[in-house]
């Protein structure tokens, strides 16, 4: 079943520590700054290329359309008034790598960024990833949790950025969900998960 959310702002890409059998395995994420709509997630063991490049595709499966008619209509504008489609990142290269791989030249990246980017005098900021991320360590905090399993962990992550999306009204979109501000409608009503598991099963069947 495949989800086309309307692109609204920045994507802004990050990863959580979660901890499986004490160790260190990654939560990736890329969010939209002004949705609030996961539009990729992945977890993953080790933050290799190979699953960069993973990751990222799925922006690619469901948005690439949107990525490249913006490009098209800015494509012939003076290069620094170009207003593509931005993806915002920290330092770590295999996400650059990915990019580049998938979306060089018809979308921009603003790479290096850390949240404190007054300091480092950067345009963006990546707070709108850390501050999803920043529920998801309030959730495992809440469960004193170190989990036994990666697939334990990974199904539960899966379930986080669902609910995100679909379910949890978000104080900063006024009450709506994420999915709502990216123009998917379904339709939910009052107990959305349950809904959402419904049409689910009704669209894949």
């Amino acid at each position: 079943l495949q989800i086309q959310p309307k692109l609204k702002g920045r994507l802004h890409l990050d990863e959580k520590y979660v901890k499986v059998n004490r160790d260190d395995n990654f939560d990736l994420n890329c969010i939209d700054n002004v949705t609030k709509f996961v539009l990729a997630h992945l977890f993953v063991d080790k933050r290799t290329k190979k699953k960069c490049y993973e990751f990222l595709s799925q922006i690619k499966t469901t948005c690439y359309n949107q990525i490249l008619t913006r490009y098209y209509i800015e494509k012939y504008n003076k290069r620094k008034k170009k207003k593509l489609i931005t993806f915002v990142c920290d330092g770590f290269e295999n996400y650059k790598s990915a990019w580049s791989k998938l979306f060089y030249r018809i979308s921009k990246l603003q790479f290096g960024v850390p949240i404190a980017c007054k300091k480092h005098k950067l345009k963006h900021n990546n707070n709108a990833i850390e501050r999803y991320n920043g529920k998801i360590k309030d959730r495992l905090n809440a469960m004193r949790g170190n989990f036994k399993s990666f697939e334990r962990a990974k199904d539960f992550m899966n379930l986080q950025h669902i609910i995100n999306n679909f379910v949890n009204p978000h104080q900063e979109l006024k009450g709506k969900t994420p999915a709502e501000i990216a123009e998917i409608n379904l339709k939910l009503g009052r107990n959305k998960l349950l809904e959402l598991i419904g049409y689910v099963a009704q669209n894949l069947t």
